[in-house]
């Protein structure tokens, strides 16, 4: 036995006390919430059907709710920890709507997300929200979204601007990440200060280095052109980041702001091979401050993007493109871009130059 619950029972009678614990509600409101009954607030009917979910009891038949559809989730891979941060939470507030969430992931080889949304409609999603996918690419065509849409298939775009794309937007402050990364690093003291960003194509990079250049602007007087040979367009990885810090430290960067953690990462790798000390000779800054980031050697000074604002933000927007379709109305206000202003988390990786 253990808190009077018998190990062996694959189905435990719950307890209404441990319920009410876990959930931090009275047992008169868990009761309530367990036996179906009207007057409790959306949010603690939520954390009560969680404390059941942790416990790990079964829900009573009378609470499982019918699905009011399937929404897929097109994400571009699992490896960068960002992705799946993303997709927990955009995931809990379609369930906490009352839709089945359904994620589908590309992977080199693999399904493309065209292929991918062409299985999701032939399964019958109600919308889809794609997290960094085409949209972000300014050389892939935009028409693919319009056909969607023609289709009657509500959707929602988070990382990536386009607007011949006619839909909701969901993204962060890209430039103002850059500029804060750059300010951070010039109060330190920095004056040779390098950005290491993805492919030119996507709007997130391009973004980026706009801020990037901008803030050598403000800062040192830097000329665009002068500013612009410090930025290193590579992949959005670690072996990415590596790369553009050889380039950058052989230019005598002390600083080098990443549009990534992985790429931070890579940063720390390259410097460290170098015999450089992170960040007595080299301060590093990230972007994402994904769950793990904090544990890092040294724990890295990033820009947090305001993932939870952002997901359910998009969850938002697609809920009321799908209540609009649904009543044959058009809600042009919303198809626009919603920008989240993120914010600089400094840790270990950014300190004083050394002269």
């Amino acid at each position: 036995m253990v808190g009077g619950v018998t190990l062996s029972d694959p189905h435990p009678t719950p307890r209404l006390a441990d319920i009410a614990a876990q959930a931090q509600v009275s047992e008169a409101t868990a009761s309530r919430v367990l036996n179906g009954k009207a007057g409790v607030a959306a949010g603690t009917r939520q954390r009560v059907l969680a404390a059941l979910d942790v416990l790990g009891y079964e829900r009573p038949v009378r609470l499982r709710r019918r699905s009011a559809g399937l929404v897929g989730l097109v994400i571009p891979e699992l490896t960068n920890p960002i992705f799946p941060a993303f997709a927990q939470i955009i995931e809990q507030s379609l369930a906490g709507h009352g839709y089945t969430p359904v994620l589908c992931t590309q992977m080199p080889g693999g399904a493309t997300e065209d292929e991918l949304v062409e299985q999701l409609e032939e399964r019958g999603v109600t919308g889809i929200v794609f997290l960094s996918g085409l949209h972000a690419d300014t050389r892939a065509d935009p028409s693919r979204y319009a056909r969607l849409s023609s289709r009657g298939v509500p959707f929602v775009l988070i990382n990536g601007y386009n607007p011949q794309i006619d839909a909701p937007f969901v993204s962060p402050d890209d430039g103002a990440a850059a500029r804060m990364a750059v300010r951070h690093l010039a109060e330190l003291g920095h004056r040779r200060i390098g950005l290491a960003v993805g492919p030119a194509r996507y709007v997130p990079s391009r973004r980026k280095a706009e801020g990037f250049v901008a803030a050598l602007g403000e800062s040192f007087g830097l000329s665009r052109g002068q500013a612009e040979r410090l930025v290193q367009h590579t992949l959005f990885s670690v072996e990415g980041g590596d790369a553009a810090a050889a380039a950058l430290l052989d230019d005598g960067c002390t600083g080098i702001v990443c549009g990534s953690d992985l790429m931070a990462l890579g940063v720390v790798r390259a410097a460290r091979r170098r015999g450089l000390d992170v960040p007595g000779r080299l301060s590093v800054v990230g972007f994402d401050d994904s769950q793990l980031i904090a544990f890092t050697d040294p724990p890295l000074t990033t820009v947090r993007q305001p993932v939870q604002a952002m997901a359910t933000a998009a969850v938002g927007a697609l809920i009321e493109e799908i209540h609009d379709r649904t009543q044959g109305r058009e809600n042009p206000s919303q198809r626009t871009e919603f920008i989240f202003q993120p914010e600089l988390v400094v840790r270990g990786s950014t300190g004083p130059v050394r002269e």
